[in-house]
């Protein structure tokens, strides 16, 4: 196919960079070695200050058009003025220090022609450095379910149907970074299926350095959110303790105690009720997470404490009688002689 640019692309490739000069050329060579090659590439640069704008002038290829910002404002103001300029039918996400293999642009502009409904089309990945492939929900309703625990479509791996952002007029929301793609899978629900195609088409690459605490403490608050986001489908109101309890259960806070028991099993009822009427999870896969749910509540309120006694032991019986909810028993058995010896649990002095 003709490598030279067409002004109206079927796909928009929105790459948004800054500071990545160690990567970049690999990143922008996958994207330009693309099987199918009618697209453009927006790289969109924040005002890098290392040799990042540099390598990207050296790399001569029509379909890039190379926009520098004049000052930092950010990834997701980045992302939005890509896709507020882009031409394609369809648009690609690549961050700056990914691979996609050649096939991928193929691969998923074939599943999205025959398959209208779909409007994120996401893969499975592996992380560079290593051949095991990271393991995520394929079809539609996995992924909702999926949704409830966490994001499960990498970002950069996806290709979106852009007339569906332009007619609902979506964008990324800078105030839910840095988990502005969870957030918006979330608001696409109401617009057509999520899909994740099972081959391997994008490496990811995970840093060892770790997270700003600050940093750390953003990404928590906007999960949160996005949980939240996807019980409004539900059409539940919550009450204030309920509100809490489910913050912290989301939060994955391990402080879950005997008394929240009761507050869990009248959100778990409120949920159950809800999705028989809203009917907007599939039934079993919904009934299977409130299990699951309800595993991990238990689990953090009588295997997750720093003091263990009888009274604890007695107080997971009484749940188990009047709820019926119950940890297995390998886990009971844990916990009875834990209980039964008054464990203690031992702190790292060095922490």
């Amino acid at each position: 196919m003709d490598t030279s640019l067409n002004t109206t692309p079927k796909i928009t490739v929105i790459l948004p960079v800054y500071n990545c000069e160690l990567y970049i050329q690999t990143a922008v060579e996958s994207i330009l070695n693309q099987t199918f090659s009618d697209f453009e590439l927006l790289i969109i640069d924040d005002a890098s200050t290392d040799a990042t704008v540099a390598i990207l002038k050296n790399i001569p290829d029509p379909r890039i058009q190379l926009i520098q910002k004049p000052k930092n404002s950010g990834y997701t103001n980045s992302l939005n003025y890509g896709l507020k300029i882009a031409k394609g039918e369809y648009i690609a996400r690549m961050d700056s220090d990914d691979i996609s293999h050649p096939e991928r642009f193929a691969q998923q502009l074939t599943y999205l022609d025959t398959h209208p409904e779909v409007v994120v089309c996401g893969t499975v990945y592996k992380i560079v450095g290593n051949d095991k492939s990271i393991s995520l929900p394929l079809d539609h309703e996995d992924i909702k379910i999926e949704l409830l625990w966490g994001n499960c479509i990498c970002h950069p791996s996806t290709m979106i149907r852009k007339n569906v952002l332009d007619q609902y007029a979506i964008q990324y929301d800078s105030t839910t970074e840095p988990a502005e793609d969870y957030h918006m899978w979330i608001q696409l629900l109401n617009f057509g299926k999520l899909k994740n195609l099972p081959e391997v088409f994008l490496e990811y690459r995970v840093y060892g350095n770790q997270v700003s605490r600050k940093r750390a403490d953003e990404q928590k608050k906007s999960d949160i959110a996005a949980k939240f986001k996807m019980l409004q489908y539900l059409n539940i109101a919550w009450g204030s303790v309920e509100r809490e309890f489910l913050e912290r259960q989301f939060g994955k806070t391990e402080s879950i105690t005997f008394n929240d028991l009761e507050v869990f099993k009248q959100i778990q009822h409120k949920l159950a009720k809800a999705n028989q009427a809203m009917a907007f999870f599939e039934t079993q896969m919904f009934s299977q997470y409130l299990i699951d749910l309800e595993a991990d509540v238990l689990r953090k309120c009588f295997l997750k404490q720093k003091r263990y006694s009888p009274s604890l032991y007695l107080e997971y019986l009484y749940t188990k009688f009047k709820w019926k909810a119950q940890l297995t028993k390998k886990q009971e058995l844990k916990l009875f002689l834990k209980s039964l010896v008054f464990w203690k649990t031992r702190r790292n002095k060095y922490k």
